[in-house]
């Protein structure tokens, strides 16, 4: 071969060579090795898992509220609950009332109230759900036997046939068949969502749902909303926690007469802050409970304060119940009742 052509050939694949190594060593500044490319796409993992973590709270919106709500959810013609109609997304239906309600897999965590947790879903396919967190439904095998004989008699006085075959006077004038367990969500004195249950007669069962969530929507403030039974069915040691409750089988107070309150037709809002006052022969006013004192005179202006103009006694009233605040002989200003259907 003549030599000129060798030459040529070698100088230009050293030219090639060149641009060649020029050319790789561009692509090589945006480029990264096998190991750099596992560490990102781990880190990217990574992110991507916390950053839904934080986006799932274990919160979900009340028409906007942006704040908790259970996870126990049904049908309102009472069909069991079922996966999606919890406030999440695939989420299985847990036993608890404060679940998460967020979106994601994750289970909800177990309820910290008594009746939520001895209901469980026990009684879901006769559960009816106004909205997420706000439902009634059957008291359970369970919640009855925690109930009886505190806030319902127990079994001596359960309604067994006497001698003869007739019913003992001492049988209870309702059956627990005729109770409903309700689940709330309201907001405490802190500003913060809550859970909250009561017991209340089947026939007002729907309207507590209805007016708790309107109270809810509009954040009005409940310190605290459990069953009698925390308190060993004592209505002043409930009326003194200002505990807002509904049924308890007792008689009114000073009488022999039954409440209405054992019927589950009645409800008390705030007791401390609306406490029940009544008149002695001699004129001394008598207040229940004795803390609620300071609260006596209705033309102080005072927090968690019910009148006319409140929201509550609006719902109630809208709702049927007349108000212990209207009464002439005695002033019971947390109490609200509705007549037996």
């Amino acid at each position: 071969m003549d030599r000129s052509k060798i030459i040529k050939m070698v100088v230009l694949l050293a030219v090639i060579t060149l641009a060649a190594a020029g050319l790789l060593r561009m692509l090589r500044k945006n480029s990264m090795s096998l190991a750099e490319y596992e560490s990102l796409n781990l880190a990217e993992q990574e992110s991507l898992f916390l950053g839904e973590d934080k986006d799932a709270p274990g919160s979900d919106s009340s028409k906007g509220s942006g704040d908790p709500e259970p996870s126990h959810a049904s049908d309102d013609d009472g069909s069991q609950a079922s996966d999606d109609t919890d406030g999440s997304e695939g989420s299985q239906a847990s036993d608890s009332s404060d679940g998460d309600g967020s979106g994601g897999s994750q289970a909800s965590p177990p309820s910290r109230l008594t009746g939520a947790s001895l209901n469980g879903d026990s009684q879901a396919e006769e559960r009816v759900t106004y909205e997420d967190g706000f439902y009634y439904e059957p008291i359970s095998h369970n919640l009855r036997r925690y109930m009886t004989g505190i806030s319902y008699p127990g079994d001596q006085t359960a309604g067994n046939a006497g001698e003869g075959g007739t019913e003992s006077a001492s049988a209870p004038k309702i059956s627990l068949e005729e109770l409903r367990y309700v689940h709330i969500l309201h907001y405490d004195f802190d500003g913060s969502p809550a859970e909250g249950e009561l017991i209340c007669n089947e026939s007002i069962a729907r309207d507590l749902v209805e007016i708790f969530y309107e109270l809810y929507c509009n954040e009005y403030r409940l310190e605290k909303v459990l069953l009698i039974d925390e308190y060993d069915g004592d209505d002043v040691s409930s009326m003194e926690d200002n505990n807002t409750s509904c049924f308890n089988y007792r008689p009114v107070a000073g009488s022999s007469s039954l409440s209405r309150h054992a019927y589950g037709l009645a409800i008390d809002i705030n007791p401390l802050y609306n406490p029940y006052i009544t008149y002695s022969k001699d004129g001394t006013m008598n207040v229940s409970p004795a803390s609620g004192a300071d609260y006596a005179d209705r033309s102080l202006s005072f927090p968690y304060k019910i009148d006319e103009d409140d929201l509550c006694y609006k719902l109630f009233i809208q709702h049927g119940f007349t108000w212990g605040g209207s009464w002439n002989h005695s002033k019971d200003y947390q109490h609200f009742q509705k007549a037996k259907p």
